[in-house]
């Protein structure tokens, strides 16, 4: 399979986080690319060592994992996703792109919102045979191919409203001065009932929480790319009408405040 080179913005703390275990990425095939985004796979080995927690800004998706004792379909986290790595693990898992995963699941996708649900729930046997098939090998391609046929034996028809909901969410990561929601609904021209329902529908989530997380997300990137912060300026980059709001949505989603963030991430560095 091929490696994926974008970036990823949701991990927190990567400098820490990439010295605790190893993370890849890879593309699924062509024909899967409409619903999903990427497959990931994660190593760690911490044996002999302290637990390590991972805080992730999540995407606006629905993960597709298996791991051991903890395999399953992952909504969004709609807070900070938390996860305490201890002793020797992996995870192989599909990101699905936003509203991907509806066409599958044929009911909202909301239902999925800060929940975990195993395999089985969703897909029967099926899913628990792939859940064992990928856990009794070491190998991760093998793992990968495994997953990745299961999901083309279920290819659904491709929904026209995933392409909408991406087209859409690519409005608000292109326009990082976006931070309101009747902004959005101006730039793509539907009801503000009309995209909530959508979203709701299809992602999971409001448009609102949408925008807000890549916003954060871009400011935490900001944050980690520069020695020097100048947070009015960046609030004001971000849209943001002063810097006090800025502050309160990142230490609410984040947990610190972007300059103790700052603080943490500059003692991580080597």
């Amino acid at each position: 399979m091929q490696l994926a080179t974008t970036q990823v913005k949701a991990i927190l703390n990567p400098q820490t986080a990439y010295e605790k275990f190893q993370f890849l990425r890879y593309l699924p095939t062509p024909e899967l690319a409409y619903f999903v985004d990427w497959y990931w796979v994660i190593h760690w080995d911490l044996r002999g060592q302290e637990p390590h927690t991972q805080e992730v800004l999540t995407y606006p998706c629905v993960q597709f994992v298996v791991e051991e004792n903890a395999s399953g379909v992952f909504g969004l986290t709609s807070g900070k996703f938390s996860r305490r790595l201890t002793g020797k693990g992996r995870v192989i898992a599909a990101k699905f792109r936003p509203g991907g995963f509806y066409p599958y699941m044929q009911s909202s996708i909301s239902a999925l919102t800060d929940q975990q649900v195993p395999l089985g729930n969703i897909f029967g046997a099926a899913g628990d045979d792939l859940e064992r098939g990928i856990l009794a090998t070491d190998d991760d391609e093998q793992a990968l191919t495994q997953m990745e046929q299961f999901l083309c034996e279920r290819l659904p028809e491709r929904d026209p409203n995933v392409a909408l909901v991406n087209t859409i969410i690519d409005v608000v990561i292109n326009d990082r001065e976006m931070t309101r929601v009747d902004e959005l609904v101006s730039r793509v021209h539907m009801s503000k009932r009309g995209l909530q329902r959508l979203f709701s529908q299809y992602v999971g989530i409001s448009p609102k929480w949408v925008i807000q997380r890549y916003r954060l997300q871009e400011a935490v990137d900001q944050i980690i790319g520069t020695d020097v912060v100048n947070y009015t300026d960046m609030a004001q980059r971000l849209g943001y009408f002063d810097q006090a709001h800025f502050i309160k949505d990142f230490k609410m989603i984040v947990g610190v405040s972007p300059s103790e963030y700052a603080r943490m991430a500059s003692v991580a560095m080597p």
